[in-house]
């Protein structure tokens, strides 16, 4: 292990998604908190709410867990 986070929340893109990486692979796009619940559920990793604050689990870059952009 290199001491990352095994997930990578990326900034929001044009569309409002967040690109999910778990384990350096691409689950997909998360559009919401609940997205990222969903990915991180999938891989069998930690699903509390004291796991979306956790640094040694997820590195959000762009904005927090709780930031996300408006989609129209």
């Amino acid at each position: 292990m290199d001491g990352r986070p095994p997930v990578v929340v990326l900034p929001p893109a044009q569309d409002g998604g967040r690109r999910v990486t778990i384990r350096s692979e691409p689950m997909g796009a998360a559009y919401s908190l609940f997205d990222v619940l969903e990915f991180l559920h999938q891989a069998g990793l930690p699903t509390a709410d004291t796991a979306i604050d956790d640094p040694a689990l997820i590195e959000w870059r762009g904005g927090g867990p709780y930031d996300w952009p408006n989609r129209t």
